[in-house]
């Protein structure tokens, strides 16, 4: 047999399904020897305690009243007050207009300033 009559493109087609299916074994193989540990009783229950506890907080940010930002004067409302009170507030447009930019200015004010730096560094840092 003579070397040179040798096809190179059905060697490497071999070569190529040699390797592939020496790859499939190895996926299976692998797949068969590792096993996924199942979740937790106590992971199952830590999951599900911290969910209710979004839940309850969702619920409560939503029917009660609280502040969100006390310094600026910003408040959380139940859907239903603050569209009555939006109603309210629009019968006369031009006040409501310049209360709602007001205190659009006030919530977006700039947050005080950082106090200076001291005149010496620390000596910790």
């Amino acid at each position: 047999m003579n070397l040179e009559n040798v096809n190179r493109a059905s060697g490497a087609a071999i070569g190529f399904l040699v390797a592939s299916v020496i790859f499939a074994m190895l996926v299976v193989i692998v797949k068969c020897s590792v096993s996924v540990p199942a979740v937790d009783a106590d992971r199952d229950a830590a999951i599900s305690k911290a969910l209710f506890e979004i839940r309850t907080n969702e619920t409560v940010s939503l029917a009660d009243p609280g502040w969100v930002d006390k310094s600026r004067g910003i408040v959380r409302l139940p859907i239903a007050d603050a569209m009555k009170m939006a109603i309210g507030e629009w019968q006369d447009p031009a006040q409501a207009r310049a209360d709602l930019i007001a205190r659009e200015e006030k919530a977006n004010a700039p947050l005080p300033k950082a106090p200076a730096a001291p005149a010496q560094p620390n000596p910790f840092e």
